[in-house]
């Protein structure tokens, strides 16, 4: 299965075992929740999966790449112990608490989340002294004498076989007892992440003609040469800061992540023609609907992977647009919930409103604080509380000039009544960037498969989806519908032919 499917097989098993009954126990035992184990290539989106999972659930995530740990960080260290048993005193081994227990019980105490996901990294690949108390974990969630709490999930990963000479397969035994997911890459599936992430245009464009260097793994006299999910999303990472910087991305910089020599050699070439076209069609200028004729022609009449970068190119920039607009739109909604609290107490009692205001600071403050310590905490999220705590200091410092004898709450929605317009103004911009889009793109391509890869480009990123799910956009409902069709009618042509080679034989010849 692809990672998206995986992923949604892991919630599905957390919220089955997070499940409670009448009594507040959960529906299945803590010894009887078997460890998710995930068997996929490297760099295909693991970890980035189970970051997904615990902050889309509202739980903790403690992670560990137990490559990293001998048996003693791992199990705890031993000390003696002096017991007595029927009268006689003896002295017995203990151990203190493993690093991973004790990160776990740190983890839910700082957060205040009790529930979570403990995520065991290459954990086919430990060594020889840990194996077995690894083994034993997974079946008994027990290092030593500590056992983690109830309420915390296992999922372990690791790497198939042919990618890494370290690994050690597991025993039937230990099989029977984990739920086993493999993972396959995937490139269409991680384009719908990649969009969400903000991955350059110019390596969602590469792939998009060259989908087979989106993963590749090959043995050479040299030794290994691959590529990977990770390596390519990194990468773009990397570019868009040298872009920013003024330094040069070129091939040296392409390989020290594509570590496929030919494929890093043609991405830099690749990159040096997107560059070009970008500065040749002129992308600001398309989007702002000042576009030549002349343009859109010389756009229709190129090479085909030439079309493929330009319209990755556009659906970038308007995707970059995009991003912002929901940005806004977040924070003026989690700003318009904040106001429609504190409400009463503006109006009431309007001589409080400094009080009522760093309540609210504080209340922001603390949810970030608090996705942090439980390590799900997105650069996004911390963006939008940062706006949210900088607009509701505007909106207190605004109601401060105005003095305490003025309507508080008619100074505060003023203030809010402002960046609603805002994102009004934003929003119609961003659409009317999008329907200048379409209308270059009607103009070069007509209805030719440009326009579907361009429909099914925006449809696949769910910050475009969702935007014109939102604030319309009247050229992508008529061209989307003309796409679902010719996937309809696609769809249908390759049943029928399928019928045709399971049924199609010297008997039946005529009658098909």
């Amino acid at each position: 299965m692809n990672i998206k499917e995986a992923k949604q097989q892991i919630q599905n098993a957390v919220r089955a075992y997070l499940t409670k009954d009448a009594f507040g126990d959960y529906c299945i035992s803590a010894e009887k929740q078997r460890p998710i184990l995930l068997i996929g290539a490297p760099g295909i989106g693991k970890t980035a999966v189970m970051e997904q999972v615990a902050r889309e659930m509202g739980i903790n995530l403690v992670a560990y790449s137990m490559t990293h740990h001998t048996r003693q960080s791992a199990v705890g260290l031993p000390f003696i112990e002096h017991r007595t048993y029927d009268g006689t005193e003896y002295t017995v081994s203990e151990y203190t608490m493993s690093e991973i227990i004790a990160s776990v019980y740190e983890t839910a105490e700082k957060s205040g989340i009790r529930e979570g996901l403990l995520f065991l990294d290459e954990i086919n690949c430990v060594s020889e002294t840990l194996a077995p108390a690894m083994l034993q974990f997974l079946q008994y969630k027990v290092f030593g004498r500590h056992r983690i709490p109830d309420g915390w999930v296992v999922v372990a990963a690791g790497n198939p076989p042919e990618y890494n000479n370290s690994v050690r397969e597991f025993d039937v035994a230990t099989l029977d007892r984990l739920k086993k997911v493999i993972v396959e890459p995937d490139y269409t599936v991680w384009k719908e992440y990649a969009y969400q992430s903000g991955v350059h245009g110019a390596v969602l464009s590469y792939l998009d003609i060259k989908k087979d260097h989106f993963y590749a793994v090959q043995s050479t006299v040299e030794g290994k040469s691959f590529v990977t999910a990770r390596g390519w999303e990194d990468l773009s990472q990397m570019m868009t800061l040298y872009e920013r910087l003024g330094i040069p991305v070129d091939e040296a910089l392409t390989a020290q992540y594509i570590q496929h020599p030919d494929i890093a050699r043609d991405f830099a070439v690749y990159y040096e023609l997107y560059k070009k076209y970008k500065q040749e069609y002129g992308v600001e200028t398309i989007l702002k609907g000042k576009a030549e004729e002349a343009l859109a022609r010389t756009a229709g009449e190129a090479r085909f992977d030439e079309k493929l970068s330009l319209i990755g190119m556009l659906v970038d920039a308007v995707s970059g647009d995009i991003r912002r607009c929901l940005r806004t739109e977040d924070v003026v909604t989690a700003v318009y919930g904040v106001l429609k609290t504190v409400k009463p107490a503006l109006t009431e009692t309007p001589e409080r409103y400094a009080e009522v205001f760093e309540q609210c600071i504080a209340e922001q403050r603390q949810a970030v604080e608090t996705a942090r310590r439980a390590n799900t905490l997105l650069r996004e999220k911390k963006q939008v509380a940062g706006a949210v705590v900088d607009a509701l200091e505007d909106l207190r410092d605004a109601v401060a000039r105005a003095g305490c004898g003025t309507d508080c709450f008619g100074v505060v929605r003023a203030g809010f009544e402002e960046r609603a317009r805002g994102l009004k103004t934003q929003s119609e911009t961003v659409r009317g960037r999008l329907d200048a889009l379409f209308a270059f793109a009607e103009q070069a391509y007509g209805e030719g498969q440009e326009m579907l890869i361009l429909v099914t480009n925006l449809t696949l990123s769910p910050d475009a989806a969702r935007f014109i799910a939102t604030y319309g956009c009247e050229r992508y409902y008529a061209h989307n519908k003309e796409a679902l069709l010719f996937e309809r009618q696609n769809d249908i042509l390759l049943k029928m032919q399928k019928l045709r080679e399971e049924f199609h034989t010297p008997e039946n010849e005529e009658t098909l």
